[in-house]
């Protein structure tokens, strides 16, 4: 029993050497820059994923708002593992004050012995990574030359996205925000204040989209808010809100006029842009150009034309939650960018 207990405590001191931090928002945010970000998902991007899954459960609240429980599970085999449990209370944005709708949590493990490195806001992460997706999508797929961005949607990520597809088109010098209830439109707009850069709450939307070289949505509208008609040759659309087949954010004008990209191919054929297109026969599995791997691998082209319309879904995924983990996490304990430091 004594020697039992003495090689309990050993392992503990040894494993003490290397805790299992706890990352909060605050640093989150102070330790991921979007620019950064999408640099480091460009490599990772490079190595196999090599498992990848999701549960959904949900509870309707209502018939139109339903409430989930979500879970995303990545492994990158010798290197890490981890998973996201999300909340998604859609309710929480009719609060004047109140929790966002989409919270998260975030642990991560280490590949070689599934020791458990961090756990980490998963909210702070979520936005992040979802931001820093969509920035590199359109440093693939946007113009060089965009000037005008609309922002559609003004919840807790809006201001996120706007700040990095600015990082990496930093030409934008106006955006427009767009929200169904103007007030929140109007609040971005008087709150976000970025160098250089005009922010305006606009209440057309058709007339919006028609002058925005860059289009941004992140709502979780269940009725299509882009329509094709609107899009100007040399737009691209990036589309972050609709996570599930009922979700939807354009309708299949834009997805017939676009070329049409995605993070993963796997995780976007599961959301509303493109599950319906694909169910109805409007785009077909070779109608979806690339995926990030294929474009960080240099296995595909992004944009080839000015006048190309692109369209960009971003579906997120576990596999680039646990991407901006190990990045994190690397930056964090200042261990070699991209692989969590192993216990010596």
């Amino acid at each position: 029993m004594l020697n039992y207990a003495a090689h309990v405590m050993t392992k503990f001191r040894r494993d003490e050497r290397h805790p299992m931090l706890f990352l909060d928002a605050e640093r989150v945010h102070a330790l991921l820059d979007y620019a950064s970000l999408a640099d480091a998902f460009v490599r990772y991007h490079r190595q196999h994923v090599d498992a990848l899954d999701e549960l959904l459960l949900s509870q309707p609240e209502s018939a139109e708002r339903p409430e989930h429980f979500f879970i995303r599970a990545a492994w990158q085999r010798q290197q890490a593992l981890g998973a996201k449990l999300i909340t998604i209370f859609p309710q929480n944005t009719a609060q004047a004050v109140g929790p966002p709708s989409v919270q998260a949590v975030y642990v991560l493990f280490d590949g070689n012995d599934g020791r458990p490195l961090a756990c980490i806001d998963g909210t702070a992460l979520t936005y992040r990574k979802t931001a820093a997706d969509s920035a590199l999508g359109a440093r693939f797929l946007a113009r060089d030359d965009v000037t005008t961005m609309l922002m559609v949607g003004a919840g807790a990520l809006a201001p996120h996205l706007i700040c990095a597809h600015t990082a990496v088109r930093p030409s934008i010098r106006r955006v427009l925000v767009w929200n169904r209830t103007p007030a929140r439109a109007d609040a971005l707009a008087e709150t976000l204040q970025l160098d250089d850069i005009e922010i305006v709450a606009v209440r057309d939307l058709a007339g919006s989209a028609r002058t925005a070289d860059l289009i941004c949505c992140a709502t979780m509208s269940t009725a299509p808010l882009i329509e094709g008609a609107w899009l100007q040759p040399g737009t691209h659309v990036d589309l972050v809100g609709g996570f599930s087949r009922e979700t939807r954010e354009a309708d299949d004008a834009a997805i017939r006029k676009a070329a049409i990209y995605v993070d993963a191919r796997d995780t976007a054929r599961h959301c509303g842009d493109i599950a319906a297109p694909l169910e109805v026969g409007v785009i077909s599995d070779d109608g979806i150009v690339a995926d990030l791997f294929q474009l960080c691998r240099g296995e595909r082209r992004g944009r080839t034309s000015t006048a190309d319309i692109t369209l960009y879904k971003n579906a997120g995924g576990g596999h680039l939650d646990l991407m901006a983990a190990r990045f994190l996490y690397a930056r964090a304990t200042e261990g070699p960018c991209g692989e969590p430091r192993t216990a010596g």
